[in-house]
């Protein structure tokens, strides 16, 4: 196994990385940088989209482009003209609310939540935040509230489970989840974790096992746990003490990416951790993923 800087050009809060297997291409943002950026890892050349506000996820639309959650507001992103389509807000009665971590289900429909006002005493406004849902038809529904952070997903290749993350709880909570209506039920948690000691949990995804990949902010690795046992497996040490998120990507789906922030350090902490707010892959993990899917909006 080896781990290696990918781009060497840092950001602030790199965050959400989405393999695209139909153009060969690493989509992911820089949350407090206000980018989308689409990288090619053959051609090493990288397009930046300035989105304008804070940008939490990005994910690939069926019929070409993007959607992002920035802000408060759902939108399109043409990847020619560079230009933003407004398609929904959420969260309206809390302005200081921002999108946050998104993925797609296998019906096409969009998750995504949002989180509080940064905080310096509790990090975020607590439970004001909620995950939500953009439907193929452009609609958005919520799915429950009273959300800190709104951080990973990940579905089960059956999709009769999904797995999600609000940062603050330190765990990862299950879903009985029904791919037809996307209808959440049945609210559990199958992982929990000591921040002192592990990290936060932030992003993650899955493997073709069932196992999950959890980055965790500021502990510098990410973790393989396996849900059913609620144990951890394996811990892979990124030289970024704040590591956000990961995705499976490459022709085989075998190269992870590890995505990585430099928030709120100083020039010391910096030259301590030079390569803090770059993009990570990691080879030789012996795991696949499961293909990044599309929005179909």
């Amino acid at each position: 196994m080896a781990v290696s800087v990918a781009v060497d050009e840092p950001g602030i809060l790199m965050e959400g990385p989405h393999w695209d297997d139909r153009s060969g291409t690493l989509l992911y943002v820089d949350i407090h940088g206000q980018h989308v950026h689409r990288w090619d890892p053959v051609t090493k050349h990288k397009d930046t989209y300035d989105i304008g506000c804070m940008v939490g996820s990005v994910v690939p639309r069926e019929s070409g482009g993007a959607v992002v959650a920035a802000g408060t507001k759902f939108s399109f992103l043409d990847f020619e003209t560079r230009q933003l389509t407004d398609v929904a807000t959420v969260d309206q009665h809390k302005p200081t609310n921002r999108l946050n971590d998104g993925k797609c289900d296998a019906a096409g429909r969009f998750w995504a939540g949002t989180m509080g006002e940064p905080n310096p005493v509790t990090m975020v406004e607590r439970k004001v935040a909620s995950l939500y849902c953009l439907h193929t038809d452009r609609t958005v529904t919520k799915a429950f509230n009273e959300v800190d952070i709104s951080n990973g997903l990940a579905w089960t290749s059956d999709n009769s489970i999904m797995y999600y993350i609000d940062s603050l709880q330190y765990s990862v909570d299950a879903f009985d989840f029904d791919l037809c209506t996307g209808m959440l039920c049945n609210r559990r948690q199958v992982m929990t974790f000591n921040p002192q000691v592990d990290g936060v949990p932030d992003g993650m995804c899955i493997d073709t096992d069932g196992k999950l990949w959890i980055a965790m902010f500021n502990g510098g690795q990410v973790l393989q746990v396996d849900p059913n046992t609620g144990t951890q497996l394996r811990s892979i040490r990124v030289p970024a003490p704040q590591t956000s998120s990961c995705c499976f990507g490459g022709p085989n789906l075998d190269v992870m990416y590890v995505t990585s922030a430099r928030i709120g350090y100083s020039a010391e902490v910096i030259q301590q951790n030079p390569q803090s707010g770059c993009l990570f892959q990691v080879t030789g993990l012996g795991a696949r993923g499961t293909p990044g899917l599309c929005y179909n909006g």
